[in-house]
């Protein structure tokens, strides 16, 4: 072991820098006894949607719970199909399949590691047909095609534009997985300006889980969108379906959002975009690490559509293994999102993919690292977790008998 511990996640310093006010938000829970629902939502939910640019959102118990609502408020009904990417954490195809829909996957784009749209227009016409009403059906399943789930991964967003156009030609609503991107932006072409992710589609579900960029000191997850009957049946969905207590339009869920989980939401997100520019900060010193040691290839894929807010700082490298050890015995934890696709994990065996399947979300699985990145990352941490980096990438070139620069390529191009 050597030097001082780099962890992958710093929870304590932003709690630490936020006491006070976190203090005060427990406070006033304890003194008004609202703790579920009330103002402290209904604040957290206003100032939410204002950060991202849409006329509603509304507070659930998680991000898992915020895509299945938005899906089912959204139409999505059971025996349909959604479609989305196997790069992903498993909550996105949980959320179709527990509104009663059945998840199908279309390949990630090799870059930027979210929905490739050029796959999604081969799914469309080739492992697609129309019925006799019209209607998009998957001639895998036999069952209507009705929505998409692009993902959001790593703080990115997808390229919407060609994502969209498709959707509107097939008819098929969009609901955005943006649990991992609260203020990353899209530069649309056919807008001719920025969107923030979850104000794009239909509908769209954030998480904060405590590691996101806003996160809570708990669960909790929002749904946002333009739509105020959408926004109306997922506050139904989250309160037992009940638009007033104890009248029952339909069948709900205990889905709430907590009063105390809001109010720290409500505190933390006056301080985000602050937060979010210190994560690209960090992003733009790996990258100029990584290019000045000659591992530029390593480093994110950013588009000029794309303003990413870096939930995650992901790098591909040939033997993962051995460099996470190698990092590892240096003091510096990582992490991997995500090792096995969701087409090829047990849950999903009865959907009947095989290995080969979706070929560039599998070679990404097996060749991705995420490095330590946070708002209080120091830029001395860096240099240390990149000399780690270099020092483990010119041992495995001299091991082979070859360059740096022909691993880096055979990584990211894959093998002639």
């Amino acid at each position: 072991m050597s030097g001082s511990q780099i962890p992958f996640l710093d929870l304590v310093a932003p709690h630490i820098e936020l006491e006070q006010e976190l203090t005060r938000v427990f406070q006033q829970a304890l003194r008004t006894a609202s703790f579920i629902g009330g103002p402290m939502v209904e604040e957290f939910e206003t100032t939410f949607a204002a950060f991202c640019g849409t006329e509603f959102s509304v507070g659930v118990s998680s991000g898992t719970d915020a895509l299945r609502f938005a899906l089912m408020a959204c139409g999505v009904q059971p025996g349909d199909v959604v479609v989305t990417v196997p790069h992903t954490f498993i909550a996105t195809t949980e959320a179709i399949s527990q509104a009663g829909a059945l998840p199908e996957f279309v390949d990630v784009d090799d870059r930027t590691y979210n929905m490739d749209p050029e796959k999604l227009r081969e799914y469309f016409e080739t492992r697609c047909t129309t019925n006799e009403f019209g209607k998009l059906i998957s001639i895998r399943s036999g069952r209507p095609v009705t929505a998409l789930v692009p993902v959001h991964l790593y703080g990115q967003t997808a390229d919407m534009d060609p994502i969209l156009a498709l959707a509107d030609k097939y008819g098929l609503t969009t609901v955005e997985d943006a649990c991992q991107a609260h203020g990353a932006k899209y530069f649309s072409r056919t807008e001719h300006g920025w969107r923030k992710a979850g104000s794009i589609g239909r509908a769209a579900a954030f998480s904060f889980y405590p590691g996101k960029n806003l996160g809570a000191c708990g669960e909790a997850g929002v749904v946002t969108t333009d739509d105020v009957k959408i926004a109306e049946k997922v506050k139904r969905l989250r309160d037992h379906g009940q638009a007033r207590k104890y009248y029952h339009d339909l069948e709900g869920y205990n889905g709430r959002l907590d009063a105390i989980q809001a109010g720290i939401l409500h505190a933390k997100v006056a301080h985000l975009e602050r937060w979010n520019a210190q994560r690209r900060e960090r992003a733009a010193e790996y990258n100029r690490l990584l290019a000045s040691s000659g591992f530029a290839l390593l480093a994110p894929y950013e588009p000029s559509w794309s303003r990413a807010v870096y939930h995650l700082y992901v790098i591909r490298v040939e033997d993962r293994d051995g460099l996470r050890g190698k990092l590892k015995s240096a003091s510096i934890e990582t992490g991997i999102h995500y090792p096995i696709p969701l087409h090829l994990q047990k849950a999903y065996e009865f959907l009947g993919y095989n290995p080969g399947s979706f070929p560039v979300c599998e070679k990404i699985a097996a060749q991705i690292v995420s490095l330590p990145l946070y708002p209080q990352l120091t830029a001395e941490q860096q240099a240390r977790i990149v000399k780690e980096i270099v020092r483990f990438r010119e041992t495995q070139a001299i091991s082979k008998g070859v360059s740096v620069e022909s691993i880096d390529e055979a990584v990211i191009e894959g093998p002639a």
